[in-house]
């Protein structure tokens, strides 16, 4: 079975059980997205010194991309309306989550740039 394949399967829930399968699956990889990009904006402030802040955001990246893709999937392959116990709810609850991991991982992109350029004089002076 092919990547693509495999992913559409997963989307229309026909992995595990029920139509909610493919939401909650896009609802969890846009969660892990927001983790990864919020812990790469914290490593290109200097709050936290463990890992590379351009390898997390560009895993955000990645993770956020996937994520909203999952979810866009399952929208387009799922049929009825919200409250049919088919996931379209959390699918599109799932859309945002990842576009907010790509934000946070583009974020945290720009900041660890930050060190290339000349120092800023705050004082105005």
């Amino acid at each position: 079975m092919s990547a693509t394949a495999a992913l559409m399967v997963a989307a229309e829930g026909g992995i595990i059980g029920d139509g909610r399968t493919g939401a909650n699956l896009a609802l969890g990889v846009g969660l892990l997205g927001l983790a990864v990009g919020w812990l790469a904006l914290a490593r290109a402030g200097g709050r936290i010194s463990i890992a590379n802040a351009r390898t997390g955001g560009r895993s955000a990246i990645a993770v956020g991309l996937t994520g909203t893709a999952l979810a866009v999937l399952h929208l387009a392959t799922s049929s009825g309306g919200p409250g049919t116990g088919n996931g379209l709810v959390g699918a599109i609850v799932a859309v945002p989550l990842g576009l907010g991991a790509v934000l946070l991982g583009r974020r945290a992109l720009a900041r660890s740039r930050g060190g290339d350029r000349p120092p800023v004089d705050r004082m105005g002076v």
